[in-house]
């Protein structure tokens, strides 16, 4: 590439950045630490194509000026772990509405398949759930307790286990979005599709009434979850794929950002629902007021945090993106 053309590409972003420095209301250290890691991704280009031109010197001083006010603002604000559940968590799933929408609608697709798999074909229940967890499922239903395996161990160490495998399991989903996004769609479409095996299995055993909603006491967060994890995925893959007028490389670790903080936004609501499953579903036969007011809470918290609450945040300007 020509220096002129270079130049005539990235200017408006360098002349951005500059504002961004100079205007100290809006020099942030996050903000800042997203610009920094662009700069000096050009640079490092610049250096390499024109080693000596003024552009390079220029992006040095840009570089230098970003790096000392990453340093000058590195003592973050006393309310950061507000502002970050108030603003920067929503801020970011204003921005992520199109994946959670496109992971929503591949869990559902999937969960389909799983129910018409499942009603068609008489192996496949066993294909997806295993021989072992049938058979245990089949032998609950028939003592009469089709939902036993939740009341199963203790109840401290299925809290322990139960959230360390969801948030795992919310990691994975995330973490295979770096495959251009389709590693992050592949595992969530698999895991729509046990799900929807999984409630077809219980309405041919004419037991779907009573489990589902006593797998819903929990999996109601749980499973939206996963789809939140998955958009975060979605995020940092779709970064790879659309970089803008980023480089490839800065545009990715951006998303790469975006997306480990929806994740790590995620943990408390895998704590809650790994405490719902176990202290609570443990008690399948409890009065089905409990369980209704608990699957509506749970899936209104959902709905209003991840969806309602950074749209109406958005909608009033009253994001703060870092």
């Amino acid at each position: 590439m020509r220096e002129a053309q270079f130049v005539k590409q990235n200017k408006p972003r360098w002349e951005e950045f500059e504002k961004v420095v100079v205007d100290q209301r809006h020099a942030k250290p996050d903000k800042l630490a997203e610009l920094f890691i662009q700069v000096t991704d050009d640079l490092s280009f610049s250096r390499t194509q024109y080693p000596k031109s003024r552009t390079t010197q220029y992006l040095n001083a840009l570089a230098s000026k970003i790096h000392l006010e990453i340093y000058k603002n590195k003592k973050e604000e006393r309310s950061r772990f507000i502002t970050f559940w108030k603003y920067e968590l929503p801020a970011i799933m204003a921005e992520a509405q199109k994946p959670l929408l496109y992971s929503f609608f591949i869990f559902v697709i999937a969960g389909l398949i799983g129910v018409i798999s499942t009603a068609y074909d008489d192996t496949f229940v066993r294909l997806i759930l295993g021989d072992g967890y049938v058979n245990m499922t089949l032998e609950n239903i028939k003592n009469g307790n089709p939902t036993k395996v939740y009341a199963s161990g203790t109840q401290m160490e299925m809290f322990y286990q139960i959230t360390l495998n969801n948030i795992m399991v919310s990691f994975r989903v995330f973490v295979y979005g770096i495959f251009a996004s389709f590693g992050t769609g592949f595992y969530l479409f698999y895991n729509g599709l046990m799900v929807g095996t999984f409630l077809m299995f219980f309405y041919q055993e004419n037991e779907l009434s009573q489990a589902f909603p006593v797998i819903m006491l929990h999996g109601t967060i749980e499973l939206s979850s996963i789809v939140i994890a998955a958009a975060a995925g979605f995020t940092m893959g779709n970064s790879l794929l659309f970089p803008g007028t980023y480089s490839r490389l800065a545009s990715f670790k951006m998303g790469a950002v975006k997306g480990l903080k929806i994740v790590m936004g995620l943990v408390p609501f895998f704590i809650v629902a790994g405490f719902i499953e176990s202290f609570i579903t443990r008690y399948a036969f409890m009065p089905w007021v409990i369980k209704a007011v608990i699957i509506i809470l749970s899936a209104a918290l959902i709905i209003y945090y991840f969806v309602i609450y950074p749209i109406r945040l958005k909608r009033n300007g009253k994001l703060r993106t870092n």
